[in-house]
């Protein structure tokens, strides 16, 4: 067996005993680096009533508490399924040196996690999306941003 099978296997085991602990859906993630899990997790979206709570962002999140660290670069993310749009946009922040995944999201969609409309949704005009979006106030929430360009004392991510 090779070591992504290793990880990967983990990660799926984290789904199942996920879902037996009523814990979400069907989902597991692992972080791995330099051949040790460094985080766990499997989807508690309906336990902790967070609809953020994906298998890949639990998992990440304990990652980089447990390197503490805010980014995961060297790091590998084993995810029992392709992750969705919104743990795809924390992957990317949180630079992975890759992902390995089990099932397609075309399977999630089988199995009733069917997240295509979010993919439809970001290509529509913002005027156009099931909800509703409107602008204020950009002055003032810029002078938020004007303030962090000026600030010397800043940790870029």
């Amino acid at each position: 067996m090779n070591q992504d099978e290793k990880y990967l296997r983990e990660a799926i085991r984290l789904a199942q005993a996920g879902m037996d602990a009523h814990e979400g859906g069907p989902f597991g993630a692992v972080v791995v680096k330099d051949g040790q899990i460094v985080g766990r997790g499997c989807n508690r979206v309906t336990s902790t009533h967070d609809p953020t709570a994906h298998a890949e962002i639990v998992a990440s999140r304990d990652a980089c508490r447990n390197l503490q660290t805010f980014q995961l670069e060297d790091c590998t993310l084993y995810t029992s399924c392709e992750p969705c749009p919104m743990c795809l946009g924390a992957i990317y922040w949180a630079r992975p040196a890759r992902i390995v995944y089990g099932c397609l999201h075309s399977d999630a969609a089988e199995a009733g996690f069917d997240d295509h409309f979010i993919y439809q949704e970001i290509e529509r005009p913002r005027e156009e999306r099931r909800i509703p979006m409107q602008q204020l106030l950009r002055n003032e929430a810029w002078s938020v941003f004007a303030a962090w360009i000026a600030k010397e004392e800043k940790m870029v991510y």
